[in-house]
């Protein structure tokens, strides 16, 4: 009896925070939104936090899903999530930026790529614009390939290969980064128009191709050295990367 009381508070704090997004025969539980106050540059900002993870089946009783949870071991996997400032469901403009889990460059700051830099300067752009959402995507890291063959591509790279050639090297595509879990949650918080934030026309492409109303781009380069120079002018060059 006392677990059922547990169980049933429980659910009455957490139901109106979780969101069923069908897709087809499979389901997206969006959870959120969660008070989320961010450091940027020594300023307190408030966002507002939402994480989602994919199931292969449709559960309509959050009380399953909840239940499920001691056993997923979701732990052993990356969960993606949506960082939102401002009115972002009703605001008239509002930009987003779909951003690569980078643990290298996010997390340790490192300069052999630019992915650090565009993760806060995009996040600053929002708050300045007064509306937006950064869309953080954890299977995407190095353009889909994964962390330990983004270790191995490192090393080619070190050995002369560009990061096109290191990736094709080991027998992945140049990206194979898929869009259509973020897209479908974006669906669900926003109907309005959209500017994304990026250089990479096959992510404005992604949207464009999936029905969303995009109003435009705005590119997002900086944070330029000796170390990741030619990783830049390798995207330009071999992968279509836009000023």
């Amino acid at each position: 009896m006392e677990e059922l009381k547990m169980k049933s508070k429980v659910l009455s704090v957490l139901e109106d925070k979780i969101q069923l997004i069908k897709t087809g025969e499979e389901a997206i539980y969006l959870v959120g939104p969660i008070k989320l106050p961010v450091n940027l540059d020594g300023e307190t900002v408030e966002f507002k936090w939402y994480s989602w993870v994919q199931s292969e089946d449709v559960v309509e009783d959050f009380q399953v899903v909840i239940d499920r949870l001691s056993s997923a071991q979701l732990a052993d996997l990356q969960q993606s999530s949506v960082l939102v400032y401002g009115d972002f469901e009703y605001e008239e403009n509002a930009l987003i930026r779909m951003h690569s889990i980078c643990h290298t460059g996010d997390i340790f700051g490192s300069k052999r790529c630019d992915c650090g830099f565009q993760l806060k300067q995009s996040m600053k752009m929002m708050v300045e614009h007064g509306c937006g959402a950064l869309f953080y995507l954890a299977n995407h890291e190095g353009r889909g390939i994964g962390l330990f063959s983004k270790a191995m591509a490192y090393i080619l790279q070190e050995n002369g290969y560009d990061t096109v050639e290191a990736n094709h090297a080991l027998g992945f595509a140049d990206d194979s980064r898929d869009y259509r879990e973020a897209i479908e949650v974006l669906k669900a918080l926003r109907a309005k128009p959209v500017t994304l934030i990026t250089n990479n026309p096959k992510k404005l492409e992604a949207l464009r191709e999936a029905g969303l109303s995009v109003s435009g781009r705005t590119p997002l380069w900086g944070d330029v050295s000796e170390y990741n120079e030619r990783y830049l002018e390798t995207k330009r060059e071999k992968s279509g990367h836009i000023v």
